[in-house]
């Protein structure tokens, strides 16, 4: 098997990063030239790109996880932080709104709020740390759920 014909296994599956894909064929054994050949002749093909592969991450991660996590987990994957900024600034800010509402519902279940408004300082921070681990920045998501109730009150 060709390092090429195992690219193709491989990306048939699934979205892979081109790095991924260097360091997945390293451990076949496969020589660098072989591999870097082998990706630029898929890239020319547009069977891989890592902008695709970002654009797929920030699809699937968006609503669970904020930008920060998204961001971290591509560069764990090879991705470098101004080809992940570029791809976040092109995607839809509408879906974003979404998104915090799928969070909201879910904060509103889990921690039993009615008013954000009126929330405990243990719930409270309880909240911030759930917030935290998935990326968000707090102040803002929080800060944001006050208005938007502050302004249905009005």
């Amino acid at each position: 098997m060709t390092c090429l014909d195992y690219f193709y296994k491989l990306l048939a599956r699934r979205e892979y990063s081109s790095q991924e894909l260097t360091q997945k064929a390293q451990q076949k054994g496969f020589g660098l030239q072989e591999i870097a050949d082998a990706i630029e002749e898929l890239q020319t093909q547009n069977y891989q790109s890592d902008t695709r592969f970002v654009e797929s991450m920030i699809v699937s991660y968006q609503g669970k996880y904020g930008k920060s996590v998204i961001k971290r987990k591509c560069r764990e994957k090879g991705i470098p932080a101004d080809v992940f900024e570029e791809i976040w600034q092109s995607q839809p800010q509408e879906e974003e709104a979404g998104e915090l509402e799928g969070l909201k519902a879910k904060v509103r279940r889990k921690y039993k709020i009615d008013d954000f408004l009126a929330i405990g300082p243990k719930t409270k921070a309880k909240l911030w740390q759930f917030l935290q681990y998935r990326g968000f920045n707090p102040s803002e998501v929080l800060g944001q759920w006050q208005r938007e109730q502050q302004d249905e009150l009005d």
